[in-house]
């Protein structure tokens, strides 16, 4: 058995610093299972680790990815129950390789109606979405997104809504993106639209930002102080100042709340994710073979990108 996985042994550039690189998998640990990988996406959470901006918590050498679908191939004793079921080998290794090794515990089981391209994309933003909304409640409030024609932000306009907001817009760099989110029930605003979204933050009670820089600078300065501004990521690759005349903010990573999970109730939140992904508009995804995996990257990288690129891990 040979393993090919995207490696990363320093910090840099993605594309300058993954190595695709074939040998033997490990032997499986006590409560392991094996994992053969059928689909991994490509997000800004895979990417952005590999630039050392999480230094402080990730350290290479180590295999990219964080998300995915695979069949489990092996099992240790206990965990045979799980053998050729379909699973997003979560919390364990990273994905971006043919095989990979997770605690079968955490091992989330796929229903036979989610199709691969799917399942492979239920885990980071999908979660993200469904805790910020359980943290933040939007029923019978006015939310905005930025970065809105991103898979989370789509997510959390869709859901908000089904929750009760009173309306959700959502703020975009490409104009590609209005009728895809107005078809979500999400008002579309361009990026440069800039006294449009001054009135917009004006109104607003939650703003759902991941972009940080100047945009979450002139939401924070247009917005209510009883309104509630959360941070959930910084793709413009700046922070922001923050001031007392400011609503309150909040700070929103996943890893904060992983922690905290116990087995049972990680599962139990992938059974409220399944209903909802299979109801939501997610996007149509693009297969790459792994060894193509540099051309998956330019189509993340692309503006205005309304595809997803997936690689295959299969050979």
């Amino acid at each position: 058995m040979v393993n090919s996985a995207l490696w990363y042994r320093e910090f840099g550039v993605p594309e300058e610093v993954l190595r695709l690189e074939h040998a033997p998998p490990a032997a499986l640990t006590a409560g392991s299972v094996r994992v053969e990988m059928r689909l991994a996406p490509v997000n800004a959470s895979d990417l952005i680790p590999l630039t050392g901006a999480y230094r402080h918590r990730v350290t290479p050498p180590a295999v990219a990815g964080y998300e995915g679908i695979g069949v489990v191939t092996e099992a240790t004793p206990g965990a045979e129950h799980l053998l050729g079921k379909r699973v997003l080998p979560l919390r364990g290794e990273g994905t971006w390789q043919r095989y990979v090794s997770c605690p079968a515990a955490l091992a989330v089981p796929v229903p036979e109606a989610i199709a691969d391209p799917l399942a492979s994309r239920a885990y980071i933003n999908p979660l993200a979405a469904l805790l910020m909304l359980d943290l933040y409640n939007p029923a019978g409030r006015r939310v905005l997104l930025t970065a809105a024609g991103s898979d989370c932000a789509r997510l959390l306009g869709q859901w908000a809504l089904q929750r009760g907001a009173t309306a959700v817009a959502g703020i975009c760099r490409s104009p590609v993106h209005a009728d895809s989110l107005a078809a979500c029930g999400i008002t579309p605003v361009a990026q440069s639209e800039r006294a449009r979204i001054d009135q917009l933050a004006a109104t607003a009670d939650i703003v759902f930002d991941a972009t940080g820089g100047v945009l979450a600078q002139q939401l924070l300065e247009a917005m209510r102080p009883d309104g509630l501004f959360v941070c959930y990521g910084l793709l413009s690759g700046q922070t922001f100042a923050l001031k007392r005349h400011y609503p309150p903010v909040r700070w929103f990573h996943i890893r904060n709340y992983l922690a905290d999970i116990a087995a049972a109730q990680w599962h139990a939140l992938f059974r409220r994710i399944w209903p909802l992904l299979a109801e939501s508009r997610c996007g149509e995804a693009r297969i790459f073979p792994q060894a193509d995996w540099r051309e998956a990257l330019a189509l993340y990288r692309q503006p205005g990108r309304q595809i997803k690129p997936v690689m295959s891990l299969q050979p």
